[in-house]
């Protein structure tokens, strides 16, 4: 008997101008995947909200100002009001899942919010809505505001049943930190649909959080064959851990990111490029706050590579200090991580008197070669290689081949398959589906913000998996280590 197989698919659509238009690019994502058979959906962190990457909200250290609050608010204002509660980052749980919380009507008002049970601005009622229309079992990434705060969301859209669950982010990343507020562990409880007899338990870690190894174990715990990962981190690196988690968890793993291209767009009524230019957030280049410029002394220039590795620029001496700068060492760290010390300019006002200085460079093997030093303001060479990795350097580095200029910019190996930042792409997407075993069945989609990826799967291969690798089960040694969760009924949902 051939084996039953459902369709997993996923998509990168960016956020579009404002929430209605979001939707309705949903909705046409989710008609192109009924179009192609497809069952369950997957689609990105933040998606409809828009995610703030690379805006700061005139936030420093000990500071705010008015432009950040009004940006901040119109951030809030465009957050979406699915009727749900605080309730210690939870929510309302299964309260709000079974519509059993009382109207948010106001009284005497009369209009759509006189409905009875009428809860939200109906953004859970059209997510149902197209999920019934189209009989694709949607999960989406969102902003939702509840009382005085905003919760980076995923909800889980069943085309019979409508909203089953809902995750909110339990730990938010750097600086989202600033805009989100934190979910409640609960949350992570998974959810179960049936599809042509099969039944799928899934449940979603979303972006960072699947770096978290007890998060992915509360999930592992509860018997998911489907993983969700939902993210805003388009690094090569991702996919590694996509595999790593389809493998710990013998589960299908399917992940989303949006493909956002560097056209500033609008969210509501202001234009909001911030929202979406290149900015800091899991790896991608970093804007700089403005810092005070009262107290100005010399300060560190730096940025962040796509892989997250910091950068160290050159230092420009700030006004009015020309007569007492110094020599500084300069240098970038390449993808690896690996310092790389680069020429140093020298000195202003020191050319009567300068001081040698060890010019050097890390090959990718972790090896020091040094290139020159300066001598009385000669230049003289040097082969000396200070060995600091025990492997050799591959062939064809060198001194002639690996110098580099003071100032130039980072450059790293060409790779197959790894996006960079840039080329008309603030993020280039990599949404993907891996399998129990660790195989890439589709993507990853680089740069295309219009398609959907999907692969047909049998559920059979995560029982299969499980022959030799039960992370949830006796190998996980459960009657030597524990694992609680406050809040979360860890129990494994049954096959």
């Amino acid at each position: 008997m051939a084996p039953k197989t459902i369709r997993l698919g996923t998509a990168s659509p960016a956020t579009q101008a404002t929430t209605a238009q979001t939707l309705a690019k949903l909705e046409t994502i989710a008609r192109q995947a009924a179009s192609k058979d497809i069952d369950i959906l997957l689609l990105p962190e933040a998606f409809i909200g828009g995610y703030p990457r690379g805006t700061y909200f005139g936030c420093v250290i000990g500071s705010r100002s008015q432009e950040g609050r009004e940006e901040y608010l119109r951030y809030f204002q465009n957050a979406v009001d699915l009727g749900d509660t605080v309730g210690d980052g939870a929510g309302a749980g299964q309260a709000w899942v079974k519509r059993e919380l009382p109207s948010d009507a106001v009284p005497g008002y009369i209009g759509d919010s006189n409905v009875p049970n009428k809860r939200g601005d109906g953004t859970r009622e059209e997510l149902e809505r197209i999920a019934r229309e189209t009989q694709v079992f949607l999960i989406t990434g969102l902003i939702e505001k509840a009382g005085g705060s905003m919760y980076c969301s995923v909800v889980y859209v069943c085309p019979k049943l409508g909203i089953i669950g809902k995750r909110r982010k339990v730990m938010p990343t750097g600086t989202e930190r600033l805009v989100w507020a934190q979910g409640s562990p609960a949350t992570l409880r998974a959810v179960s649909t049936t599809i042509r007899g099969i039944r799928v338990n899934l449940a979603a870690a979303i972006c960072w959080e699947n770096y978290m190894p007890l998060v992915r174990q509360a999930i592992y715990a509860q018997n998911v064959n489907l993983y969700l990962a939902p993210t805003a981190d388009g690094r090569e690196a991702w996919l590694s851990l996509l595999r790593t988690t389809a493998i710990e968890g013998r589960c299908f793993v399917i992940s989303s990111n949006m493909c956002v291209r560097d056209t500033p767009t609008t969210n509501g009524d202001t234009t909001t490029a911030s929202i979406h230019r290149t900015g800091e957030t899991n790896g991608a280049p970093r804007d700089i706050s403005p810092l005070t410029q009262a107290n100005t002394h010399l300060r560190r220039r730096s940025g962040a590579t796509e892989d997250g590795n910091d950068i160290a620029l050159p230092c420009s001496p700030p006004p009015g200090l020309a007569s007492r700068s110094r020599g500084r060492r300069q240098s970038i760290f390449d993808e690896d991580g690996n310092e790389i010390v680069l020429p140093c300019s020298p000195p202003l006002r020191t050319a009567s008197r300068p001081r040698g200085r060890r010019q050097s460079v890390f090959d990718e093997d972790g090896n020091e070669i040094v290139l020159c030093a300066h001598e009385n303001g000669e230049k003289k060479s040097s082969a000396t290689k200070y060995p600091v990795a025990t492997a050799p350097a591959p062939p064809g580095v060198g001194l002639t081949t690996t110098t580099i200029p003071a100032a130039a910019p980072l450059t790293t190996t060409a790779r197959k398959q790894v996006p960079k930042v840039g080329g008309g792409f603030t993020s280039r997407g990599g949404s993907a589906i891996v399998s129990p075993f660790g195989d890439v069945l589709a993507g990853p989609q680089w740069e295309d913000d219009e398609g959907i990826i999907y692969a047909d799967v049998d559920f059979d291969e995560c029982i299969r998996g499980r022959l030799d690798l039960d992370t949830a089960g006796s190998y996980s040694r459960n009657d030597s280590f524990k694992l609680e969760v406050r809040g979360l009924d860890l129990s494994p949902l049954p096959y």
